[in-house]
């Protein structure tokens, strides 16, 4: 005969409970997870992901001048230092979802972190055009991976806080902004080397990495039965308020990605020196820092996202106008990456808030993300290619202000049945 089978004992609210609830009790499944894991270590590890998303990008904006001087750049090619990252965003965020539900969440972030360390790294031996954009390549495939899989990571251990968690999220992503776009130039002058002043950025992923070993680790603990979806999302591809948020992310993106790669320049041109031109990027990113949690407060104020987004997308217009005209370049860029700052927080917390489970806001956010950064790649190539022909950046930034106005269409348009969805959800 067989031996019998050893079942933890039933409780008196498992008694005559359905099969998978008694399952459910006796076995740590993910939300009581949350519980067990949902302490300090996870804020920490998701600031500390998500803080070096963005250094390796950032970096280069500063030290565009000599970059494309040493390694004979025109404005196109250049330009893909930043654009192939963010094409990778599109192109691979889809496949993080498959590599999330194969591997599980916490252990595909790690590798990203790994891939975001690797890429950064090697940038220390550059001495070819090609070679600093294979490790654009390698570094973007770490982004993509991580990117929408942080989105669920927020909603499996945080669905009654995902605006706080959001804000943690952007908070990080703006610091780590900030970071790679102040100190790369002293860093270059510091060893007088922009190889090693862009490979520096790599100890941010290095220094993530043990929080997400002990992440993987506690996450094998809790798991005594393999987690099992009951149903494997797909990508919301039918659904229209999906797409509605993925145009608005992808445009949002073609215009914050334009800035980080093209603002110094642009101000360059404009007589402002080299200096400062570097200062105002580092001003523009830090700025947004405060953004997310200034946002909470102006929710719980006036819960309404229709008005905070149509008021961000203001206040990005007016800094891009003042742009174009020259005039108080400090409060403009000031006011720009404020309202920036506010639009990437409620873009990134749309698609959180809409889904249900964890996996269906990777679903989500891989979706906005895919099509969104394939659109946002755009904004950075286009600049380089009209200054290349034109050599004056006057009409990318007229065209900068129109994609505004558009975004602010697009939120009439999708901000009520967000709202609708999303009834009884916390304000967000």
């Amino acid at each position: 005969m067989r031996p019998p089978i050893d079942l933890p004992p039933r409780t008196h609210h498992q008694q005559g409970g359905h099969p998978l609830q008694r399952l459910d009790a006796a076995y740590p499944f993910p939300h009581q997870e949350k519980h067990i894991m949902a302490g300090w270590l996870m804020p920490v590890a998701l600031f500390a992901a998500a803080l070096s998303l963005r250094p390796a990008i950032t970096a280069v904006a500063p030290l565009l001048g000599l970059i494309r001087h040493d390694l004979s750049l025109n404005g196109t090619v250049a330009s893909l230092l930043t654009s192939i990252p963010v094409l990778c965003m599109g192109c691979l965020s889809p496949l993080s979802i498959r590599l999330g539900r194969r591997w599980g969440l916490e252990q595909v972030i790690a590798w990203s972190l790994i891939l975001i360390t690797m890429g950064t790294s090697l940038r220390l031996v550059t001495n070819s055009a090609y070679f600093l954009l294979a490790t654009a390549v390698l570094i973007g495939f770490g982004i993509a991976t991580m990117g929408p899989l942080l989105s669920g990571f927020m909603k499996k251990y945080f669905p009654a806080q995902t605006a706080a968690m959001v804000a943690i999220y952007t908070t990080a992503l703006s610091l780590g902004a900030t970071l790679g776009s102040g100190l790369s130039l002293p860093l270059q002058m510091t060893f007088n080397s922009w190889q090693a002043s862009l490979a520096l950025w790599s100890l941010l992923a290095a220094a993530a990495l043990p929080i997400w070993f002990v992440v993987m680790h506690r996450q094998a603990k809790a798991h005594t039965l393999p987690y099992i979806y009951l149903q494997s999302p797909t990508l919301p591809w039918k659904n229209t308020q999906a797409w509605l948020l993925t145009l608005h992310f992808g445009l949002l993106a073609m215009i914050f990605y334009s800035l980080m790669a093209w603002l110094p320049p642009i101000m360059e041109s404009l007589g402002y020196s080299h200096a400062d031109a570097a200062h105002l990027l580092t001003l523009y990113a830090f700025v947004q820092i405060p953004s997310g949690f200034l946002l909470q407060l102006l929710l719980r104020r006036v819960p309404s996202k229709k008005i905070w987004l149509l008021c961000a997308s203001l206040m990005q217009l007016l800094g891009l106008a003042l742009i174009l005209c020259s005039t108080l370049p400090w409060a403009a860029v000031s006011i720009c990456g404020l309202g920036s700052g506010m639009l990437f927080s409620l873009a990134s917390l749309l698609p959180v808030d809409t889904a249900s489970t964890p996996e269906e806001a990777s679903s989500w956010a891989a979706m906005t993300q895919s099509i969104g950064y394939l659109i946002g790649a755009l904004g950075p190539l286009l600049i380089g290619w009209m200054h290349d022909r034109t050599h004056q950046f006057g009409i990318a930034m007229l065209g900068l202000c129109l994609l505004t106005v558009v975004l602010m269409g697009l939120q009439i348009l999708m901000v009520p049945r967000q709202l609708n969805h999303t009834a009884g959800h916390q304000p967000i």
